[in-house]
């Protein structure tokens, strides 16, 4: 894998780019060359985005959107069609982490608006998206996954359910597109100097964990052209692929 491929004349849509791991791909692919179209629901944030790229000589175009918006998410493939007639890269990172519960005493509305975020805004970019990509000559996808899809803790319900659902969706769209130069996988970043991984465990020194920009740089050589593996885990901690 080359670990610092060349994005140059590349479009990539990333989503939660305006904190956090989202924020650093961002940040990087434009460096590389890639044009980013960066999605967030925080104008302010991405704001600050776009000045730092353009400080650094790179492009962006700002799409301030909540992904409970599906509609809108539909309005975004359609908008770029027409401007730009593909898409290259799509890196889905936009997440919430949700309660931290035992099941049974989850709100309603709580798991809801994970699997809204999570999931089915996951599911509605992947079907605006496709098209996009399967006209680019090396579409790459990047869906974000995490190691509670896996682990299963108790009192991580909605989160671990979510990524678990997020897998397959990922799995599924790289069998359909296996005989195509679409490729498809998903990351387990684990531990990150983050917001979400503080609201998960408050009690945790963030200083003892890898940076945002640190994981970011394991992410983003997936956007590159001499990626051959589909529908497998990227497991950024090991940096090693897994089935």
């Amino acid at each position: 894998m080359d670990m610092t491929p060349d994005l140059s004349g590349r479009l990539a849509l990333v989503t939660g780019a305006s904190r956090g791991i989202g924020r650093e791909i961002a940040l990087q692919m434009a460096a590389l060359g890639a044009h980013v179209i960066a999605v967030a629901r925080t104008p302010g944030g991405l704001e600050e985005l776009d000045d730092e790229i353009k400080a650094k000589g790179g492009e962006a175009t700002l799409v301030p959107l909540d992904l409970t918006d599906f509609e809108g998410i539909d309005r975004l493939g359609g908008a770029i069609h027409e401007r730009w007639g593909k898409l290259d890269i799509l890196v889905a990172n936009a997440g919430i982490l949700g309660p931290i519960s035992p099941i049974g005493h989850v709100k309603a509305k709580d798991f809801e608006q994970v699997m809204a975020i999570n999931v089915t805004s996951t599911w509605r970019l992947i079907r605006t998206s496709d098209p996009l990509l399967r006209k680019s000559d090396a579409g790459r996808a990047i869906i974000m996954s995490s190691g509670a899809a896996h682990a299963c803790k108790p009192f991580w319900g909605p989160y671990s359910a979510s990524k678990a659902a997020v897998e397959a969706l990922a799995r599924t769209w790289a069998g359909e597109a296996q005989n195509t130069p679409l490729r498809v996988n998903f990351v387990h970043p684990g531990p990150t100097r983050t917001r979400m991984r503080a609201q998960a465990m408050p009690g945790e020194d963030p200083m003892t964990l890898p940076a945002a920009d640190e994981v970011a740089a394991k992410i983003v050589p997936l956007a590159g052209n001499d990626i051959t593996e589909t529908g497998k885990l990227w497991n950024v901690p090991s940096s090693k692929w897994c089935d």
